[in-house]
């Protein structure tokens, strides 16, 4: 892991527009506009950055109620870092964080990273069946 690697969740450190860029071509939003990316931050519990050599490498928002519940979602590592552990320090960082101790569960979503959150204690979802969902059911 890179030790250079900084986590912040100063929300003002983002940069919008090149979150933007990233999330634009990943598989799980593709298209979505620079208003929607601030928009979800903005109402998201937690948003965190990380930054290599000043230069923001990384983003992840964490939906919860702080409570019961939390959805790690929208992590994305820059291609220019991957590799060197950015992604794992983001994960650490938000599972570490003190309002998410006493949460009874952590979700998430993945289509290509399944090793990188079992080595954080993330598992297949038992009982899928029993959850459902209401709206548009993309691919990714």
């Amino acid at each position: 892991m890179d030790a250079r690697v900084e986590i912040s969740g100063d929300i003002s450190s983002v940069d919008f527009e090149r979150v933007h860029s990233w999330l634009t071509t990943a598989y799980w939003s593709p298209g979505v506009s620079l208003e929607m990316v601030e928009r979800a931050a903005r109402n998201s519990s937690s948003v965190l950055g990380a930054y290599l050599d000043g230069e923001q490498v990384g983003y992840c928002r964490i939906v919860s109620d702080k409570t019961t519940f939390a959805w790690l979602c929208d992590v994305y590592v820059d291609e220019t870092a991957r590799g060197q552990g950015v992604a794992q320090k983001m994960v650490q960082f938000a599972l570490d964080l003190p309002d998410y101790q006493e949460l009874r569960r952590w979700l998430l979503a993945t289509m290509d990273a399944q090793s990188l959150y079992e080595r954080m204690g993330f598992e297949p979802l038992q009982n899928a069946e029993r959850w459902m969902v209401r709206g548009k059911q993309r691919l990714g």
